[in-house]
Order: C-alpha cells, then sequence, then structure tokens
C-alpha cells in the first residue's frame, strides 16, 4: 500500500494526500475526512521517512542521466545541482546509458535509498513502446518524479521541456524563406526530443509546399562526440545527395556538418549554411560561429528545482510547463 493507492482509493490527488498526512491546513474537513477513512481501512502506515510523519526528509535529491560525457546532460546536471545546493538539497548522480535495464535498476536503487524525488534527465528516459515506461510509473507511486525536455503524462510526474518541433519548424522555415530549399536534417538518436525535431523539419517543408525525401533525412549511427566521423559521413552523403542547408538536431552534429564544409572547400554561408541545436560552447568554438537554437536549458533546469520544491513544500504545481526554443543566428546562415 503506498500513497499512490491511498490518492486512488480516496479520489484525491497524492499531493492532497501529502497534505493530509503532514497536517496541512489548506484541505477541506470533508476531503481530510474522506483521505483520513481510507488511510484508516486500509492500515496504511507511512514511510519512517516520510515527510508526513513530520520527521525530517532525507533532503536528497536523485539525479539520473544516461550520459553524463553529452555536453546538454553534463549542463543540466551542473544546473540542476547548483540549484539544488543552494536550496540545501544534496545529490546522487547516477549515469544510467541507455539501456532499458540498466535505467531500471538505477531508479529502483535511487528510491530504496529513500530519496525525497528524483530528477530524469533528457527524453532518453521516455520510451515509445509505452510499456517500457511502467518503471517510471512504479517509482511515481513513491516519490515525485521529475522530467527534463520529456514529455510523460502519469500522476506525480512533472515535465519541463523546450519545444523541440516548432524550435525546429522556426528555424527550417527562415532558411527556406531565405531561398534556400535542399535542406538536410541530421540526427543521431531516435529519442523523443530528435523525433520531435525531425517532425518539425517535416512540418516547416510541407508547410512550404516542398516535397519530403527519405535521402535529405539522414540518422548518423556513431558517436556524436565523434566529429571527424561525422564529417566522413556527411561526405559519404553528399554523392547521392544534393544541399544548400543542414539543420542539425545538436551542436555536435552541426560542427561535424562545419568540418565538412571546410573540407570539401565549401563557403558557409555562401555554399552550406548551418544550423545546431543546444546553443552549446561549441557554437562560439568553430569558424564562423554557429548558428543554432537556444533550448533554454538553465531556465529549464531553475523552473524543475522550483517545481521540486513547491511539491516537497505541499504546494500545488503544474505538472508540464513548455517553453519556447529560440533561433541565435551567427555567421552559419544569412
Amino acid at each position: 500500500m503506498t500513497i499512490y493507492d491511498i490518492s486512488e482509493k480516496a479520489g484525491v490527488s497524492i499531493a492532497t494526500v501529502s497534505r493530509v498526512l503532514n497536517g496541512a491546513c489548506n484541505v477541506s474537513a470533508q476531503t481530510r475526512q474522506k483521505v483520513l477513512s481510507v488511510i484508516e481501512a486500509c492500515g496504511y502506515t507511512p514511510n519512517a521517512f516520510a515527510r508526513g510523519l513530520g520527521l525530517n526528509s532525507m533532503n536528497t535529491i536523485g539525479i539520473l542521466c544516461a550520459d553524463s560525457s553529452d555536453l546538454y546532460q553534463a549542463n543540466a546536471v551542473y544546473h540542476i545541482e547548483r540549484e539544488l545546493r543552494q536550496n540545501n538539497y544534496n545529490c546522487i548522480l547516477c549515469c544510467t546509458g541507455y539501456g532499458l535495464e540498466d535505467k531500471q535498476k538505477y531508479l529502483n536503487l535511487l528510491v530504496n535509498k529513500k530519496v525525497d524525488s528524483v530528477i530524469l534527465v533528457g527524453s532518453a528516459f521516455i520510451a515509445d513502446n509505452d510499456a517500457e515506461n511502467d518503471y517510471i510509473r512504479e517509482a511515481a507511486k513513491e516519490i515525485p518524479v521529475l522530467l527534463l525536455n520529456g514529455d510523460f503524462d502519469c500522476e506525480n510526474v512533472y515535465c519541463a521541456l523546450c519545444d523541440d518541433f516548432k524550435s525546429v519548424l522556426q528555424a527550417t522555415t527562415t532558411l527556406i524563406e531565405n531561398g534556400i530549399e535542399d535542406i538536410l536534417f541530421l540526427y543521431d538518436s531516435k529519442t523523443h526530443s530528435a523525433l520531435r525535431k525531425l517532425s518539425g523539419y517535416q512540418s516547416a517543408l510541407t508547410q512550404k509546399g516542398l516535397p519530403l525525401r527519405a535521402e535529405y533525412m539522414q540518422y548518423f549511427p556513431g558517436n556524436h562526440a565523434d566529429l571527424p566521423s561525422i564529417a566522413e559521413f556527411l561526405s559519404a552523403v553528399a554523392p547521392a545527395v544534393t544541399y544548400r542547408a543542414v539543420v542539425a538536431a545538436d551542436d555536435n552534429l552541426a560542427i561535424g556538418a562545419v568540418k565538412f564544409a571546410h573540407k570539401k572547400g565549401l563557403s558557409i554561408p555562401n555554399e552550406l549554411s548551418i544550423i545546431g541545436y543546444n546553443n552549446s560552447i561549441l557554437s562560439t568554438c568553430c569558424e564562423p560561429e554557429l548558428t543554432t537554437v537556444d533550448n533554454r536549458l538553465e531556465t529549464l533546469c531553475h523552473h524543475i528545482v522550483n517545481t521540486l520544491i513547491g511539491i516537497l513544500n505541499d504546494n500545488e504545481m503544474p505538472q508540464k510547463v513548455i517553453f519556447s526554443g529560440e533561433l541565435v543566428k551567427r555567421g552559419t546562415t544569412f
């Protein structure tokens, strides 16, 4: 029997059950009695570490990321850990890799260590096969789960994300309106975020009456930190596909495209325009500097931590907030 079960039986939210257990005053007498009656009937005893007993929490938050060498995930962990520390919370970081079994194992490990909450960094934790998301549902029955840049509808799961679809749609549309129609989309994962970016690219072409051509949507199967391999991949694609621009799903891929252009002697942006994604430090480490989408990472992390603190203080918090990205124009586009 968990707090999730109590909320279902009483017909109220988990946050309401938590407020009843905490003795909070902002619960009506009728609702309080309904929850207490269910607790009594079920013989529910809150976990010894639960905030509802009025004891100290563990003051510890679990953070899961798939790959700490990934610039986006590493920066997210940095911002989240810093904000949590400022709010007097400790962190336990687990790097899971991308396999389902390992993601399940580490999430269960953190729940069993009685952390107050878990933050999942990135959409890699959400699977297209919905049954593979059950491990998140199970964890959310015990503690709040927060998801950075992923979209998942579930009780006690809170999401903050950038609108990847709209951001790439706008970036691609900008190229088209500048007279460039042969645009290659380059991506290296099939996460929810990457597929939303791909969909944004496709929608931009469709809205402008341009054909969708499979050969112009290229999946790079290698390590996105291996920039020379990205350049070699584009060299292999180039003989069969003639394109005037590259829209990349992240800055690493875009920098690989810059290296490809230099290798082929292509003038940037006159012969090849390039747009990246994430507005990472890499965007100012190439020549010319990279036009890229700022996906508001620091803002997302700030919102995630604020939401978490609100939840742990038994406040009602929005379950999903979507931020708009911003195209930052630099030297790789007109």
